[in-house]
């Protein structure tokens, strides 16, 4: 019974809301825009090489920085 009445209950929400839709038209503004025919590739083959440096102490100042707590995460009294 209780399944029932909420199924009524959300159609009737949803013949409602379908209901109170506003009548007026909306105009929309059309925008012309040009079609790009042409394209150009450019290719580098100039290699970069960078580097990856993996911090294996603790102590480094990468890792400090990057496991920041914020004020949010620490513990509030009640």
């Amino acid at each position: 019974m209780k399944t029932i009445a909420t199924i009524i209950f959300i159609i009737f929400l949803g013949i409602t809301a379908q209901a109170q839709t506003a009548g007026t038209d909306v105009k929309v503004e059309t925008v012309e825009m040009t079609i790009v025919t042409e394209t150009t590739y450019e290719l580098n083959l100039e290699a970069k090489t960078e580097v990856a440096r993996l911090y294996k102490s603790k102590d480094s100042k990468i890792k400090k920085e990057l496991n920041f707590i914020t004020k949010a995460n620490k513990p509030k009294m009640a």
